[in-house]
């Protein structure tokens, strides 16, 4: 499938994986939907990319809906789904005061990582089965975001964990679901980049977790990551695969 010309939305577009990935797409010729909570960020990538800013709650109905259709009245249907929103969580099971977790804490986690994913999923597919099929009777391909914390996640990981894990196992079957509508899906495992969170932390400790991968030992670039959600798309034999991004890591308990 050639991006080119193509509509694409990018859930979390603002800011970190998500906006390399809609740099890259606009730099390929896509037409491009920046959908995040944070408007602002929104619309300065949007700016920057010639493409349009949507405000967008991956968890609700109602506003995933709503910035299909906005981007579609825009751009025509839409292709390519991107779909990098997502929430980071560290709590330990038992904390250090002996009291249990929050259950809230782990359902907001799994609610905006998987059930995000999957509400956005279900919307995109349900709009690009429309579309008439390209070369091969393809209409479409969507694009998840798992992280290697599904297969090696550490202490405190338990909701991150779960929610990414949840990501990786709706794949394969979404995958062979939506074949007879010739909508491809793959995901990635990014392991540690050189996001603005891990950006933000201390030199020493940003030298730390470098030195963890194999090679190369430094985080990842989100331009690496945006290079291959954009592979994936152009490439027809790609589907239904989890594909980590990691420089070899696997992470230790702690």
């Amino acid at each position: 499938m050639k991006i080119q010309g193509h509509a694409a939305l990018v859930t979390g577009g603002g800011s970190g994986l998500g906006e390399a990935t809609a740099r890259e797409l606009a730099r390929l010729g896509a037409k491009v939907a920046v959908l995040d909570v944070n408007m602002d960020n929104a619309k300065r990538v949007a700016a920057e990319i010639n493409g349009m800013a949507i405000q967008c709650d991956v968890t609700s109905p109602e506003s995933m809906q709503a910035a299909i259709e906005q981007a579609a009245a825009a751009h025509g249907t839409a292709r390519i789904l991107m779909q990098i929103a997502g929430i980071g969580s560290a709590k330990r099971v038992v904390g250090k005061d002996g009291n249990a977790a929050p259950l809230e804490d782990f359902a907001k986690v799994i609610n905006v990582n998987l059930i995000g994913t999957y509400n956005a999923a279900r919307l995109f597919a349900a709009a690009c089965a429309k579309a008439d099929p390209m070369e091969d009777g393809e209409r479409g391909a969507m694009v998840f975001t798992a992280s290697v914390a599904a297969f090696d996640g550490q202490v405190g990981q338990q909701a991150y964990s779960a929610s990414k894990a949840g990501v990786a196992g709706m794949t394969l079957p979404m995958a062979r679901d939506l074949a007879q509508h010739g909508i491809r899906v793959c995901t990635i495992a990014p392991g540690l980049f050189a996001t603005p969170l891990l950006r933000s932390l201390p030199e020493p400790i940003q030298a730390s977790l470098s030195a963890s991968i194999p090679f190369p030992a430094r985080l990842g670039k989100p331009s690496e990551f945006a290079e291959l959600a954009c592979h994936i798309v152009s490439n027809g034999h790609l589907n239904g695969e989890v594909i980590r991004l990691d420089g070899a890591l696997r992470m230790a308990p702690r």
